[in-house]
C-alpha cells in the first residue's frame, strides 16, 4: 500500500483553495474515500498577516464597552465576533496557499488510484494550480511526507 501525494500550488487565491478543499471534501463523502483521500492546506505566513491584528485590537475594545451594559447589548456584542474574523481571512489571502492531497490505496486497487491521479489534476479549481504528482520511491516523497505531517 503505497502513497502518492498530490501537490496544489494556489498562489495567493485563497477563494479557489477553498472551493478546491470543498470539491475534494465532496468527493470524499460520495465515494467513501475517508482515509483513502486525505488533503491538508498550507498558508504561508507574510508581513501582511500582522497588519490586521492590531485593527482588531480596538473592536475588542468596542465590544469591552458595549458588555457593561444591558444583556442584550452582550448578544450584539456576540453577534459582532464573527466580522472580526474577516480581516484574518483576508490577511491569509495575502499569503501562499498550497494544497497537499495524500491518496493512499490497497494494492489491489491501483486502477482506482490511478483514475483519482488523472482525474483530480484535471477538475477545474484544479487546473489553474499547477499540479504535480509525487509517487513513493522519488526523491523528493520524503520532503513531502515530512511536510505533509507536520501541518497536522
Amino acid at each position: 500500500m503505497a502513497h502518492t501525494y498530490l501537490l496544489f500550488d494556489f498562489g495567493t487565491d485563497e477563494e479557489k483553495a477553498q472551493l478546491a478543499r470543498h470539491k475534494l471534501e465532496g468527493w470524499k463523502q460520495a465515494f467513501r474515500l475517508d482515509k483513502k483521500l486525505l488533503y491538508k492546506l498550507e498558508r504561508a505566513e507574510t508581513e501582511g498577516k500582522s497588519v490586521p491584528e492590531p485593527a482588531a485590537k480596538p473592536a475588542e475594545t468596542h465590544k469591552a464597552e458595549k458588555s457593561k451594559a444591558k444583556t442584550k447589548s452582550k448578544a450584539k456584542s456576540a453577534k459582532a465576533e464573527p466580522t472580526d474574523e474577516t480581516p484574518k481571512e483576508a490577511a491569509a489571502a495575502d499569503g501562499k496557499v498550497n494544497l497537499l492531497v495524500r491518496l493512499y490505496f490497497s494494492g489491489h486497487e491501483k486502477l482506482t488510484e490511478q483514475r483519482w491521479i488523472e482525474r483530480i489534476p484535471s477538475e477545474e479549481p484544479f487546473k489553474e494550480a499547477s499540479p504535480r504528482v509525487v509517487r513513493q520511491g522519488e526523491p523528493q516523497f520524503d520532503d513531502v511526507v515530512k511536510q505533509f505531517e507536520t501541518l497536522g
